[in-house]
C-alpha cells in the first residue's frame, strides 16, 4: 500500500477527464489504464489459446492465466488456487452452484429479503425441481436479523444464499454469525459478494464460507469475467454445469473422465484477456489498500448523508446512519420518479446514478415502490464531487 491520495488514483482512470461525475460503482466501476494494458499485453504479445497447446505463446497465457488465479486467492484469502474457478460473473458463479449440488424434493434454500435477482431466481428456478425457497425477513431498518434465521432453518434445509453488502441499500449483512449458525445447523452458506470484494477487506477462510461468488466489473476488472469460490470438497462433489473442451481429461464415445480443479467448471476457450485483467485489477485493489477504500466511501457517505438527510423532501432507503450502508446512498425525491431525477443529474452536471430497482424487484414490489435513485461512492471519488451531486438534489427538490 502507497498511501491513498485520491488525486493521485483518479489520474489512473482516463475517463475522468471527461465532464463526469460517476456515482454508479454499485453497478460497474471504471477500469484503471493499469488493467487495460495488461489486457492489450495479451493481444498484443500473447495472442493465443491456453491450456491446450505447447508453444511459448501457450504457454505464456498459462502463466498468466495461473498468476491471476493467484492473485484472487490472494485478494479474497482462500487457501488454494484449486478452489478459484472463472466465471463470466457472479450470476454464473451462483448458478453453477444452483446446478451443481444434488438436489432432492423438500430440500430447502433460504435467502434474504433484499436478493439481486442473480442470488434469488436461481433458487426460485429449483422450485420446478420440488425445492422449497423461504424468505428470512430483515428489519425495519434494512439491517439483518439474525432471530429470523434461526426460525427459518429446519431439518430440510440444505442452503443459505446471502448477499454480503448490498447493492439496495449497502447494509453489510454479518457472514461470520449466518455461517456459525447455519453449520451448527449442518447448514452450507453461499455469499454473493459482488459489492463486497471490491470495497472491503473479505477473508473467505476467516467467515468460513462454503461458496462466495463476485464479478470482476464491479471490482475494477473487465467486463465479463468473475469469480467462483467453493471450499475443495464440496466443489469436488459438485455435478458439472457447462461441458465440453478443458473440462475432461480424456473421452471415448461411450463417456469421459472429469478434469480436476479448477479446470473441471472451466468449459471452452476462457477470456484470457479478461482473466488476465482482472488479476491486474486484484493486484491495483491490493496496492491501494482495501481498508483505505472503505474508509474514503464511508466518508463520502456521511458527507452525502449529512447534507441530505434534513431535506424533508428527500427519502432515504436504508438504516438513517452512513456508517450502516458502506458507500450506497439510496433515496428519492418525493414526487419525482426515480428515472426522471437520475435524468435530470445527467443533464446538468453529468451526474451518473442508476435509477429503477437495482436488480432487486421483489424487494420494491413488497414494499409497493416504484424505483429509486442509487449514488455508490467508490476510491476515485471526491468530497467536492459529492457537494455538486448534493446541490443538483437540492435544485430538483426545489421543483416539487
Amino acid at each position: 500500500m502507497f498511501g491513498f491520495n485520491v488525486e493521485k488514483v483518479r489520474k489512473d482512470f482516463p475517463v475522468l477527464s471527461q465532464r463526469l461525475v460517476y456515482f454508479d460503482n454499485a453497478c460497474m466501476s471504471l477500469k484503471p489504464k493499469q488493467v487495460v494494458e495488461k489486457m492489450n499485453e495479451y493481444y498484443e504479445k500473447y495472442p493465443a489459446c491456453g491450456g491446450r497447446s505447447g508453444h511459448r505463446l501457450s504457454r505464456e497465457v498459462d502463466y498468466q492465466v495461473e498468476l491471476a488465479r493467484r492473485e484472487v486467492q490472494k485478494l479474497i484469502g482462500a487457501g488454494s488456487q484449486e478452489e478459484i474457478i472463472f466465471v463470466r460473473n457472479a450470476t454464473e458463479g451462483i448458478n453453477l452452484v444452483a446446478h451443481g449440488l444434488d438436489w432432492e424434493k423438500g430440500d430447502e434454500v433460504i435467502v434474504t429479503d433484499k436478493e439481486h435477482n442473480s442470488n434469488l431466481i436461481p433458487w426460485l428456478k429449483l422450485k420446478e425441481e420440488g425445492v422449497v425457497v423461504r424468505v428470512c425477513k430483515g428489519n425495519e431498518d434494512g439491517t439483518f436479523n439474525l432471530k429470523n434465521l434461526r426460525d427459518c432453518l429446519s431439518k430440510k434445509t440444505k442452503l443459505v444464499a446471502v448477499v454480503h453488502v448490498s447493492n439496495l441499500d449497502g447494509v453489510e449483512n454479518p457472514i461470520a454469525d449466518i455461517v456459525k449458525t447455519a453449520h451448527a445447523n449442518g447448514v452450507w452458506v453461499l455469499v454473493d459478494g459482488a459489492q463486497s470484494v471490491p470495497h472491503k477487506e473479505v477473508d473467505v477462510r476467516k467467515l468460513d464460507v462454503d461458496f462466495f461468488a463476485f464479478s470482476g466489473h464491479k471490482a475494477l476488472g473487465p467486463t465479463g469475467t468473475g469469480v467462483l469460490y467453493g471450499k475443495k470438497d464440496l466443489l469436488n462433489k459438485m455435478c458439472q454445469f457447462i461441458v465440453g473442451g478443458q473440462t475432461v481429461l480424456d473421452s471415448t464415445y461411450e463417456g469421459y473422465d472429469e478434469e480436476l480443479l479448477p479446470k473441471k467448471f472451466e468449459a471452452g476457450l476462457q477470456d484470457y484477456a479478461g482473466i488476465i485483467g482482472l488479476g491486474e485489477a486484484c493486484r491495483y485493489l491490493k496496492r491501494i489498500g482495501l481498508k483505505e477504500i472503505e474508509k474514503q466511501e464511508e466518508k463520502l457517505n456521511k458527507l452525502a448523508t449529512s447534507l441530505l438527510s434534513g431535506n424533508e423532501k428527500i427519502e432515504l432507503i436504508g438504516p438513517r446512519e452512513a456508517e450502516k450502508r458502506s458507500g450506497v446512498f439510496t433515496f428519492n425525491v418525493k414526487g419525482m420518479r426515480s428515472h426522471d431525477v437520475a435524468k435530470m443529474l445527467d443533464a446538468s452536471k453529468g451526474i451518473a446514478v442508476r435509477s429503477g430497482a437495482f436488480c432487486v424487484h421483489s424487494w420494491f414490489n413488497a414494499h409497493k415502490i416504484d424505483g429509486a435513485v442509487r449514488a455508490s461512492f467508490y476510491l476515485y471519488n471526491t468530497e467536492d464531487e459529492v457537494r455538486v451531486f448534493v446541490k443538483e438534489v437540492e435544485k430538483i427538490c426545489e421543483l416539487v
